[in-house]
């Protein structure tokens, strides 16, 4: 993890406690953001996790506002961040949980938000974007920084698997035909389009498919419940 620069004098007048739960697997990166963000008058480090079992045997008893996940929480696995994220948020509704971690990843950010995280930092943000991130999501608000929220937008323009395996009505219509073994002049005929159309089309099948022979196509639809 990236030193975080130490923060600028910054408090909010009259403002509630904002109660946080570190979850690193690293004891020097806890160490080091408790170190940050007691320094700061409103946020308060009230609980560590160093793992998803210690989070969840933890965070019913503390009750923070907002719990500070680190995404990769052990060797074995990239994704155990994110279940624990959408087990908290199904669990407590009514937390704030900010991810803060080393990965950037369209595909990641968007797990992320979809399992219920409020916001996405790197752990190379400067310590006011960190604290400014804490402050929004403790007001129920959205939080990414500049290079997290165009990964979302990116990850949002980019089709699913599925989208992109998607036929149209008229694919459909070729894939049936394809089903029944006829060929691209049979299926032209029988669509009153032209081989050469038809060509197009069963190319177009065998692209967002994934496959290369029509036997392939003709078994991934089925899986698909297009024919």
């Amino acid at each position: 993890m990236a030193t975080l620069s130490p923060p600028e004098a910054s408090t909010v007048p009259d403002a509630e406690t904002i109660d946080i739960m570190l979850v690193d697997d690293h004891a020097i990166v806890r160490q080091g953001l408790r170190s940050i963000l007691d320094r700061e008058s409103d946020l308060r480090v009230i609980a560590e996790a160093s793992s998803r079992a210690e989070a969840l045997a933890v965070v019913g008893t503390a009750r923070p506002t907002i719990v500070l996940l680190d995404l990769k929480l052990s060797t074995s696995s990239d994704s155990e961040g994110l279940d624990l994220c959408a087990e908290l948020s199904e669990r407590y509704p009514g937390l704030g949980i900010l991810v803060l971690t080393t990965f950037l990843d369209d595909t990641l950010v968007l797990r992320a938000v979809r399992a219920g995280a409020r916001g996405y930092v790197v752990k190379d943000v400067d310590t006011s974007g960190l604290i400014r991130a804490l402050r929004d999501v403790a007001r129920g608000e959205s939080a990414f920084d500049a290079r997290s929220a165009a990964a979302m937008v990116r990850g949002l323009n980019t089709p699913t698997a599925a989208e992109q395996k998607r036929l149209t009505p008229r694919e459909c219509e070729v894939m049936a035909l394809l089903a029944r073994g006829l060929s691209n002049r049979d299926i032209g005929a029988r669509l009153y389009i032209s081989e050469t159309t038809a060509k197009f089309h069963v190319g177009n099948i065998l692209r967002k498919l994934g496959v290369t022979r029509r036997a392939e196509a003709v078994y991934e639809a089925s899986k698909l419940g297009v024919i």
